[in-house]
């Protein structure tokens, strides 16, 4: 017991007696006592009750604190699976398991993605080149078409070329000719086969022929002689050629022959028919050009018969076109032809650079024959000229024949 507590009990020992006894003692037999250090004893002694209510507080707290540890490790469990630090290590190491396995699968999840992604883009790429490097429909309708009129201009000429012999021929009186014989029998061989080919009304009634011809006047329209495409029959391009002797040289000249070719006056009557000749044959033979430009010369193709079905016009002459409808199809069809433009639409860009490349092809080629007939057009215009200088060449005056001195 400390000393403040044994002097309170003996102070509070000396009071108790003195009130029992009923005596009151003497002053000098009344101990001393310090009031001060006894308010210090009171107050030591109101702290030490607090500090009791403290540690009992203190107390409770120690047991609310082991209560809900108790709890707490009633929660986690007891030690069967080991301590909290041995479980939350485990636990903390098996996340970190996950978390590494989980990483292993979003690595793995990211190279299938990237290598499928490359496959796609291979596959991509690939159909890209297989589509650089198929041809379309389109090329291969241009390509048919392209073959189709190189082969007809070919036939053309061909036509052409054994259509102009013949009024060559007939141009120059030659031998077998009606002409060969004189203008008369010319002028006769004309009438006899307007007569059987292309009678008309009024040559009907004139008695000339009986019955008015399937293509009466054919000899003499333009219509048989330029048609919006082929030629329909071996008749047509008969009126065709005939129209173009009436056009350019309806009777030929007579020929010169045997002893008209032996005098002075009939060399030079020869030579005045040799350019005579070479005009007339420039003339008709750039009018032959056309005629075989439309003469069947080359077999239709399925998509030329399809868009001239689709226009209303009829598909060739028995399965074949001319060189002059073949070209109008190849023209033609890339202005208003709606499966052209709808292949062309679903096209691929490479394969429509490759329409773009066969249409300037098409213009190089119409561009050429454009040039052939601009020289064609420059030898009829030189003709002209030469013909008109020739016509107004005049002497002056006569002149005598010089004489010439020869050499003894």
């Amino acid at each position: 017991m400390n000393r403040s507590t044994l002097l309170a009990s003996t102070a509070a020992a000396f009071l108790v007696g003195a009130v029992v006894a009923n005596t009151l003692p003497a002053a000098a037999d009344m101990p001393v006592i310090d009031n001060t250090e006894i308010a210090d004893i009171i107050q030591q002694s109101s702290i030490l009750s607090a500090i009791k209510d403290i540690m009992t507080t203190i107390s409770d707290t120690e047991s609310d604190i082991r209560t809900f540890a108790n709890d707490i490790f009633g929660a986690i469990g007891d030690n069967t699976f080991g301590t909290v630090q041995q479980l939350l290590q485990e636990g903390f190491t098996q996340e970190a398991n996950y978390v590494k396995a989980q990483t292993g699968a979003m690595q793995q999840i990211a190279d299938a993605s990237n290598e499928s992604n490359a496959q796609f883009q291979l596959q991509v790429r690939d159909a890209q080149i297989r589509d650089d490097h198929t041809v379309s429909p389109t090329a291969c309708t241009a390509l048919d078409g392209g073959v189709s009129t190189i082969s007809a201009g070919v036939q053309g000429y061909d036509v052409a070329w054994t259509i102009a012999n013949i009024h060559n021929a007939r141009g120059q009186a030659q031998q077998g000719m009606p002409s060969y014989y004189g203008q008369a029998q010319g002028v006769a061989s004309m009438s006899m086969e307007h007569r059987a080919l292309y009678c008309d009304q009024k040559d009907v009634n004139a008695g000339l022929c009986s019955a008015v011809s399937q293509i009466p006047d054919g000899d003499a329209e333009y219509s048989s002689y330029y048609r919006a495409g082929t030629y329909p029959s071996q008749a047509a391009i008969n009126a065709a050629k005939d129209y173009a002797i009436n056009l350019i040289e309806p009777v030929a000249p007579a020929a010169l022959r045997g002893d008209q070719l032996n005098s002075v006056a009939g060399q030079d009557a020869a030579v005045r028919r040799h350019s005579y000749d070479a005009r007339m044959s420039l003339a008709q033979s750039i009018v032959d050009q056309q005629i075989g430009m439309q003469a069947p010369a080359v077999p239709i193709t399925q998509a030329q018969a399809q868009y001239l079905t689709n226009l209303g016009l009829s598909a060739g002459t028995n399965g074949a076109i001319s060189w002059f409808q073949a070209l109008q199809i190849e023209a033609e069809r890339r202005v208003s032809d709606v499966n052209w433009a709808a292949t062309l639409q679903a096209d691929p860009p490479t394969a429509v650079e490759r329409e773009i490349a066969l249409e300037l092809a098409l213009n190089n080629y119409l561009a050429f024959q454009n040039f052939k007939i601009g020289l064609q057009q420059e030898a009829i215009a030189a003709t002209h000229l030469a013909q008109a200088v020739d016509h107004n060449f005049m002497p002056t005056s006569p002149m005598p024949t010089p004489s010439i001195a020869t050499a003894n």
